[in-house]
């Protein structure tokens, strides 16, 4: 039986029916973008960005602060995936409200809120902590939830056995969690790191280079850089900006996430060992290195020594079976009286919330609607585009592997270069040809979408029997009998997962696509990323507020009537 791709698992609770929680989260949500509106009027009317230098030498400062700020998300995306993988699966109460909380969370096009974080902070905090809290909050949303649902299905699927052993000798909470849940799930987060972190520089680059009228957010590192150099049409700073981004990301795949890899080979279930494992170069180095064997032994191994037994002095011992999630007994009157609490504030704040979209007239919510198909027509697009060049190549990758080994790496170089810091570029080209802006963003949004669909059609054809195949061979059918027969229900799985992933990557460019200033004036076009850039620039609260609603119900919805069928029409006809 044919294993779905990763992401095909984590799709699974996406497209589950609406329930009530979902409806309790919808609201709040609504509060929270309100309240953040609200803080948002008090921010300045004119802010000035930083100036940014192009001389290649301050190049590694550049690369150093985005790096940083991607590193600060990351461990902030860290924590609270363990935290919420633990609540999630250990209380049941806890999962009722958490699951549909993501549900929602990550079918939201995210850089909708990107003006609104940015103003909200901005007004209530100086301006330079304020715009960097603001990236840091936006890279973390892109990185948090699929670390967390993979940390959460790690903590549910750990074999029965295993977690009747821990219980037998009586592990205390830090034993579990250092000698089991984590090295369990180790492959896991790794994979879906590497994956945050990908997904982390798109949101970098549209944080760094976002402007809204006279308010410019501009924060020095590569996307401003890159930015910079395409508004003065400096090809030579273009190309030394990616240049130094191309060599980041392989910086880290080797230094990184390679001997990562490598490392968390050994945490494998198989009683035979692969016959092709990860290996690099520089984990091999360090394992040798008497270097770093002195460190490991004078300074971390100590450090592990001492804090072992405060950390097992410190975390409970097991009180029922791993696994048999049961919720904290908490009396039933706070309980109903947190949850009235809770209710009467959430209940005041829609309405506050209604009362400002009272202030947008039936010809603002035209607008909104048209935005949306316009939005929508460009997403479907793109979409199209991708697909008609990933699955051919797909299966030529998934199916040679003499061709996939010098292909994929350079396909997963390629990918991990986010489309915002190309933007810039494409826009040096296709500024005065016809179409302009409706061209470039078509094409931003095919940037950020076809690796998510490449790899998992990759991933499927990798997957078809070797049998299948053979038989195929013997029955001798034609090229266009193999493809209708076989390789299109066999990766019709995987392309809908690619494509879940995909429509959201383009909703998401929409927001910097479809309205954006360069070379000192203002490009837009229409749609609905358009109207909330415009709006937030103008200072239109109301239709900020209307437009990103009207999005977010846009999306789950098409989430929940056309991903959802294609997803039952997956499961139940072209599954292996």
């Amino acid at each position: 039986m044919k294993e779905p791709s990763r992401l095909f698992k984590i799709a699974q609770p996406l497209l589950r029916p609406p329930a009530w929680g979902d409806v309790v989260v919808f609201l709040g949500l609504g509060t929270l973008l309100y309240l953040a509106i609200r803080l948002g009027m008090g921010a300045p009317e004119v802010i000035q960005g930083p100036e940014i230098n192009l001389s290649p030498g301050v190049l590694p400062y550049y690369v150093g602060l985005s790096l940083g700020r991607m590193f600060c998300a990351y461990v902030l995306s860290m924590v609270f995936s363990m935290v919420f993988g633990y609540l999630a699966a250990k209380n049941q109460t806890a999962e009722k409200f958490l699951l549909p909380l993501l549900d929602v969370l990550q079918s939201v096009p995210l850089l909708s809120f990107l003006p609104v974080v940015f103003l909200s902070t901005a007004a209530v905090l100086p301006l330079h902590l304020a715009l960097e809290l603001s990236s840091i909050v936006l890279i973390f949303t892109s990185q948090a939830w699929n670390i967390a649902f993979a940390w959460y299905q790690s903590l549910t699927t750990i074999p029965r056995e295993l977690r009747l052993t821990s219980t037998m000798f009586r592990f205390s909470t830090w034993l579990r969690f250092k000698t089991l849940e984590l090295p369990f799930a180790a492959i896991t987060l790794i994979w879906n790191s590497m994956a945050s972190w990908a997904g982390g520089w798109f949101f970098l680059m549209a944080s760094e280079m976002f402007t809204a009228g006279e308010r410019n957010f501009r924060l020095p590192g590569l996307g401003s850089y890159l930015q910079e150099a395409a508004n003065q049409g400096n090809l030579q700073a273009v190309m030394y900006g990616l240049g130094a981004l191309v060599l980041t990301i392989l910086a880290l795949d080797q230094f990184i996430w390679r001997p990562l890899l490598a490392w968390s080979d050994r945490f494998k279930m198989q009683f035979v060992e692969s016959e092709n494992p990860p290996t690099s170069w520089f984990y091999n180095a360090l394992r040798s290195s008497r270097m770093f064997a002195a460190i490991y032994e004078n300074i971390l191994k100590p450090v592990s020594i001492k804090l072992d037994p405060m950390l097992l002095r410190l975390s409970p011992g097991l009180e029922y079976p791993l696994g048999e999630r049961r919720a904290r007994a908490w009396p039933r009157y706070l309980l109903a009286a947190a949850a009235l609490l809770a209710l009467a504030v959430l209940l005041y704040e829609a309405y506050q919330g209604g009362r400002l979209l009272m202030g947008v007239s039936l010809g603002q919510w035209g607008d909104i609607g048209i935005g949306l198909v316009a939005t929508q027509l460009r997403v479907l697009a793109a979409l199209l585009i991708a697909l008609a060049w990933t699955i051919p190549a797909g299966v030529l990758i998934g199916t040679s592997p003499r061709l996939a080994n010098w292909l994929q790496p350079l396909v997963q170089v390629t990918a991990s270069i986010p489309a915002t810091a190309l933007f810039p570029v494409l826009l040096l080209l296709v500024v005065h040809l016809p179409g302009e802006l409706d061209l470039a963003a078509v094409l931003l949004m095919l940037l950020g979408t076809q690796w998510y669909l490449l790899f998992n059609i990759i991933a499927g054809a990798s997957a078809i029997p070797q049998d299948l195949k053979y038989t195929t061979a013997l029955l001798q059918l034609g090229r266009w009998e193999r493809w209708k027969t076989l390789f299109l229900p066999a990766l019709f799985p995987y392309a809908v997962t690619g494509a879940i992933a995909a429509a959201g990557g383009a909703w998401n460019a929409s927001i910097v696509s479809e309205y954006t200033q360069f070379g000192g004036r203002v490009l837009t076009t229409t749609g609905i990323g358009a109207i909330i850039a415009q709006a937030t620039a103008e200072g239109d609260y109301p239709q900020v507020l209307a437009a990103t609603l009207a999005l977010i119900v846009t999306v789950c919805t098409l989430n929940r009537l056309v991903w959802r069928r294609l997803y039952n029409l997956a499961e139940e006809r072209y599954r292996f």
